[in-house]
């Protein structure tokens, strides 16, 4: 493990997927309880094409607090990452893509490297403190599987949902 012992890399996999779960359950957490709350992020999800909008601001808010706790606890890792790739999909594309790469001019970066993150952590899976290595699944869903379901399955729904919902305004009436 490139100099990792098995501790260390176990350590390492909690310290991980602790940050970015929690990270990702609190940005799912404030579409739903802070600010505009679901109302206002719905509003804001219609004004971007997400249509409709208060639906998509209740999948994107769950979506992001549970596999972000998924990711804390680590239970169904690599579903959970496929998740997290999801929604970053979707953010990039509708949200940030026009804006060029750097987040410092509202890129798309946060959400690749967002995306990037839980694809690792499908594919090293959890470690071994985790729900799954308890429950004794950690083994049967990292490596290629959990890379495969984390890439795959996350870049399909991210895919699945614009090619459904994605509506945006036509450039004309946007600019008028």
């Amino acid at each position: 493990m490139n100099g990792l012992d098995n501790d260390a890399f176990n350590v390492v996999m909690l310290l991980f997927r602790v940050g970015m779960g929690l990270t990702f359950a609190l940005h799912g957490y404030a579409k739903m309880f802070k600010g505009g709350r679901i109302a206002g992020t719905g509003a804001w999800f219609d004004s971007i094409g997400m249509k409709p909008g208060k639906m998509h601001a209740m999948m994107a808010s769950i979506t992001e607090q549970a596999s972000g706790l998924l990711l804390v606890v680590g239970l169904f890792t690599p579903f959970a990452a496929a998740a997290v790739v999801g929604v970053m999909l979707v953010a990039g594309w509708v949200v940030h893509r026009s804006s060029g790469f750097l987040i410092t001019g509202n890129g798309w970066e946060y959400t690749f490297v967002t995306a990037m993150m839980a694809v690792v952590i499908g594919a090293l899976g959890p470690g071994e403190i985790s729900l799954d290595s308890a429950f004794g699944i950690a083994d049967d869903f990292n490596g290629w599987v959990g890379l495969g379901i984390a890439l795959i399955l996350g870049l399909g729904g991210g895919l699945a949902q614009l090619a459904l919902f994605y509506r945006p305004a036509p450039a004309a009436a946007a600019a008028a």
